[in-house]
């Protein structure tokens, strides 16, 4: 934990806009079978729910925030969450069938309603989510600040947010932290929430907003892999707040799903394919060695 403190801090965001999907299992799936443990384990099959080996069908709901899921330049979903999802649909025979539901905010909703079995999704843990889903923590997450390339008015900390214009995903982990520090503001913050995670960075690229409070991974990668249109953007590596996981959910009344889909992330941990792909997306440093679920308590409180 140690290591994991000083080297990371993420977060993740995300209401129903147009659905996207697409099989887990067709697009890098040749790539993804190649990893060690990477193979159909009938044991875990068969621990499935009865209604999903029936269908042979894993309804799984995601929201853009790269690099954990995003679309690439042919307009294919990619990310360590694409390619988490071909490794489960490979281990438990599956057709995953993921869909982009648009936002962060419909992430809880989509299983709540129970219109998908699953998400996989960078979405924060924390005490009170688990009260509502089971969380499956699958990677360490963190928070930091981005604003535009050079960061011209030389922000250092949540206090130097006081009085800017910051940009946060609705209904997210970091709008919270957000509305907690303006409240200890002597001029408060102008909050910009914004349904969309790339509207969110666009904001910041194109001057609406002087920065936004965003997940430490999602930034990092922003920073090396540029789009949009507008200024650069610069991640503040040097703030790391709120270490915490980022979890998949099911719902608490179908615990035969998630202790499978448990079982089947600890096998890719154990294989050494679970860090390739974290690796993969720059991401080595976030990766968990146990598979756990509802862990938020656990974490640092900050």
């Amino acid at each position: 934990m140690k290591d994991v403190r000083t080297m990371l801090k993420i977060g993740a965001a995300t209401t129903l806009v147009t659905l996207m999907s697409f099989s887990a299992n067709a697009a890098e799936g040749e790539d993804i079978s190649k990893l060690p443990g990477v193979a159909m384990t009938q044991k875990l099959s068969d621990g499935l729910p009865e209604s999903i080996k029936k269908s042979g069908v894993l309804k799984v709901a995601t929201d853009l925030t790269p690099p954990i899921s995003f679309h690439d330049d042919e307009g294919k979903l990619v990310g360590i969450d694409a390619d988490i999802a071909t490794a489960l649909g490979i281990i438990l025979g599956l057709d995953v069938q993921m869909t982009d539901v648009g936002a962060g905010a419909a992430i809880v909703p989509a299983i709540l309603s129970k219109r998908f079995d699953m998400t996989i999704s960078g979405i924060n843990d924390d005490v009170e989510l688990e009260k509502q889903v089971d969380v499956i923590d699958y990677m360490y997450d963190a928070t930091t600040i981005m604003t535009i390339k050079d960061n011209p008015l030389g922000i250092k900390s949540m206090a130097d947010l006081c009085g800017k214009k910051v940009a946060v995903p609705v209904g997210t982990f970091q709008g919270k932290m957000v509305e907690a520090a303006s409240a200890k503001c002597q001029t408060p913050i102008d909050i910009m929430a914004i349904p969309k995670m790339p509207d969110v960075l666009q904001a910041v690229r194109t001057g609406r907003a002087d920065a936004t409070v965003n997940g430490y991974a999602t930034s990092v990668y922003t920073t090396e892999h540029q789009t949009g249109n507008g200024k650069g953007l610069q991640a503040l590596p040097d703030i790391r707040l709120a270490v915490g996981y980022l979890g998949m959910l099911t719902s608490k009344d179908n615990p035969e799903l998630s202790d499978t889909i448990v079982a089947a992330l600890q096998q890719m941990v154990d294989s050494g394919a679970y860090e390739t792909i974290m690796k993969k997306w720059s991401l080595g440093p976030l990766a968990v060695k146990t598979v756990k679920v509802n862990d938020a308590a656990s974490m640092p409180a900050e």
